[in-house]
């Protein structure tokens, strides 16, 4: 675990370099949060000592969980090792940590028997096809994704995907509520939770 110092170093640099990413000068981001210029310019140099009444709105201004902003644990394995989990025509492989805000998996499908029914979920999803072909049913709509192309869309939406006329395999993110309906669906349907 870092010491006091070194987690303020981190979240100063932090502040300062997001400020920068976002093209905010002092005096936008001090109108954004109801902060001083000077007291910014003093938390990202180190002259002011950071508290959560400093934090909290200048997370906010910059678009970022105050989680994120106070990590720090180290990148010492940034490699992940999939595993995969077979259920029916589906095999997935979890491609991220289930830590974060958005869920990267691999998805082979099989070609199958029945048709999958739609569902609906709160959230986003995205998808592209790395091999193959993939039918989304989109409520009325039937749309066929070709290898090397992706589809974007929000969940409320009924929706389902299935190969076409042999295997497929895409990579799939979605927030947590779609990691909830898609990923958890899929084990629960096996019998394992």
């Amino acid at each position: 675990m870092a010491d006091f110092s070194e987690i303020e170093q981190v979240v100063r640099t932090r502040l300062r370099s997001l400020r920068h990413a976002l093209g905010l000068s002092l005096d936008e981001l001090a109108a954004r949060t109801n902060l001083s210029p000077s007291t910014i310019s003093r938390v990202e140099t180190g002259k002011r000592t950071i508290s959560l009444d400093i934090l909290l709105p200048l997370a906010a201004a910059l678009r970022v969980d105050l989680d994120e902003l106070l990590d720090v644990r180290g990148d010492d394995d940034v490699v992940i090792r999939p595993t995969l989990d077979s259920s029916g025509d589906r095999t997935i492989w979890m491609l991220s940590r289930v830590t974060g805000s958005t869920t990267a998996v691999k998805l082979r499908l099989e070609p199958a028997t029945r048709t999958e029914p739609q569902r609906v979920h709160p959230g986003h999803d995205w998808f592209f096809v790395i091999s193959g072909r993939v039918r989304l049913l989109l409520g009325d709509r039937e749309i066929t994704v070709q290898a090397g192309e992706a589809a974007e869309f929000g969940t409320m939406t009924p929706h389902s995907v299935a190969a076409v006329e042999g295997p497929a395999e895409l990579i799939m993110i979605f927030d947590r509520d779609g990691q909830r309906a898609h990923v958890h669906r899929d084990a629960d349907s096996s019998g394992r939770s």
